[in-house]
């Protein structure tokens, strides 16, 4: 097989993948089940999660056995650059996970209590704190950072545009929905904290 065909298959692979994941999640789609399911719905969180990993499985086996040799090495003093992107990546996930119910993220939460309503955060209403003075969407940030951190291949840079892309996208989808589950509380949080790369809160360091 042509490696430009390769390329167009896993270009097409991750794009569709992309697609798919954020249409699942989407508020569209999550009411429209959510009428169809009922009480049944509950089931969806865990249903997502099982489709999105089961899925994404065989992409990045794939874009793994595609793979051909580097064109850009973090090597000599990008190595530097290298490690703090995956120090701060690393950070990042951790320090964003702290207010997160991870049992109601995997879906075992909504089961287990029988509805599947709710926000990922541990409280009942919107929490500003830690990582989240900082920038609203710390594991989106973590998980461009990441996804550039080893050495570079043709295949791996198209790759990583889309997931960057995606996760841009993803991080205004979900400021629909925090904006339609916390309203004006959190319009307000948008205009003091940045959503991504922390503007706001270095111009106030500076």
């Amino acid at each position: 097989m042509e490696v430009s065909v390769k390329y167009f298959y896993a270009v097409v692979g991750w794009i569709l993948w992309c697609t798919f994941h954020s249409a699942l999640i989407s508020i569209t789609v999550t009411e429209y089940v959510k009428r169809k399911l009922g009480n049944g719905f509950r089931f969806y969180r865990l249903f997502y999660n099982v489709v999105s990993v089961t899925t994404l499985i065989p992409l990045i086996y794939y874009s793994r056995m595609i793979r051909e040799a580097p064109v850009f090495y973090w090597e000599g003093p990008l190595a530097i650059i290298q490690v703090f992107l995956l120090t701060a990546s690393i950070y990042l996930f951790v320090a964003g996970g702290r207010h997160y119910s991870w049992a109601q993220f995997c879906g075992i939460a909504q089961i287990r209590a029988g509805r599947a309503d709710g926000s990922l955060c541990k409280c009942d209403s919107f929490v500003m704190s830690g990582i989240h003075r900082i920038i609203r969407h710390p594991w989106y940030l973590g998980g461009m950072m990441i996804v550039w951190v080893e050495n570079l291949s043709i295949s791996t840079i198209l790759i990583n545009i889309i997931i960057s892309v995606y996760f841009v996208v993803g991080s205004f989808l979900e400021e629909r929905k925090l904006v339609r589950e916390f309203g004006d509380k959190y319009r307000e949080y948008q205009q003091t904290v940045s959503m991504l790369f922390p503007w706001r809160w270095l111009k106030a360091k500076i």
